[in-house]
């Protein structure tokens, strides 16, 4: 096997993301999408945190960088044996290996943005970041029958992403920050990754049903599963299920290492998941495009790892 790629989810984007992006005549398409979805200078909005992390703009922002910079990447890079996406960054995913459309991605982030919203309505949630010694197991053991509290996204044993009804939540970090672990609320408005959201899920479903996939150039890991796909109904029914269940991130990122990946690839802004690939997978090489200073670098960054696996 050869190149995988990971795109980031949402909390990924920052001011100063790709600056070596915007002059890229082959980014211009999808970043002229990007501003009819976001408006004209969201560029200049991106220092105003409360604007750049609400979910109708993070969701198509995240999405519309990624696929921009995998739009001037792919003519130099070998074609990827596999691609997974992080959380909204399956909507990159799904578009870097042709199953949604990129002339529509960007809207139909904008709409699981608003079914997302819509299911919370009312609702104080929130997502918080648990790390430390046995935090999976501290945030099992405060789920179960009638909870209020769920493991959003598993990274490792010692990295979880906990969500649902914010008081619930913070009532438990409490305990767990008394057990020694470190807590830190994120900033999403919903509990993404929760049942909080099954009506969501429902509401995405029924719009990927009036779309015509494509089957897949690549094989595609699925959050839902932990594992990878082909069939564009099985990955229909994974990327909605998203919505409402747990992100197996783990399983994922153990799923691409078993097919073989000889190096991996973040495409779109910041560099959280090449962090969370190299502790589990030290020995397969990684990078993020937010590290290099232009296209070219990524190009031979690539090319030489493969060139010496």
């Amino acid at each position: 096997m050869g190149l995988a790629l990971l795109f980031p989810g949402q909390g990924a984007q920052h001011p100063d993301m790709l600056p070596w992006l915007y002059g890229q005549a082959k980014a211009q398409p999808m970043l002229q999408r990007l501003e009819q979805q976001l408006g004209q200078g969201w560029h200049d909005r991106l220092a105003d945190a409360s604007w750049a992390h609400a979910n109708a703009v993070a969701q198509p922002l995240v999405t519309g960088i990624s696929l921009a910079a995998w739009d001037v990447l792919a003519p130099s890079l070998p074609a990827p044996s596999v691609i997974a996406g992080y959380s909204v960054g399956e909507l990159a995913a799904f578009t870097a290996a042709g199953v949604l459309p990129a002339e529509g991605v960007l809207a139909l982030s904008a709409d699981r943005a608003q079914f997302m919203a819509e299911a919370a309505e009312g609702l104080d949630s929130c997502l918080m970041a648990v790390q430390g010694s046995g935090a999976l197991a501290a945030v099992q053991s405060c789920t179960g029958s009638g909870a209020e509290v769920f493991v959003a996204i598993r990274i490792n044993e010692d990295r979880v992403i906990a969500g649902g009804v914010a008081q619930a939540v913070q009532t438990c970090a409490q305990g767990w920050q008394q057990a020694g672990l470190r807590c830190s609320r994120l900033p999403v408005a919903v509990a993404s990754h929760t049942p909080i959201l099954a009506t969501a899920s429902t509401a995405f479903a029924k719009r990927l049903g009036q779309m015509s996939l494509g089957v897949p150039r690549a094989a595609v890991v699925c959050n839902l599963t932990g594992s990878a796909s082909r069939s564009p109904a099985q990955l229909a029914t994974a990327l909605a299920g998203q919505i409402c269940h747990t992100v197996k991130w783990d399983e994922c990122m153990d799923a691409i290492a078993e097919r073989g990946a000889r190096c991996v690839l973040e495409v779109g802004p910041g560099a959280a998941l090449a962090g969370m690939w190299r502790e589990r997978h030290p020995r397969v090489p990684v990078r993020s495009t937010d590290e290099f200073q232009g296209p070219d670098g990524v190009a031979e960054w690539v090319r030489s790892q493969l060139a010496r696996a």
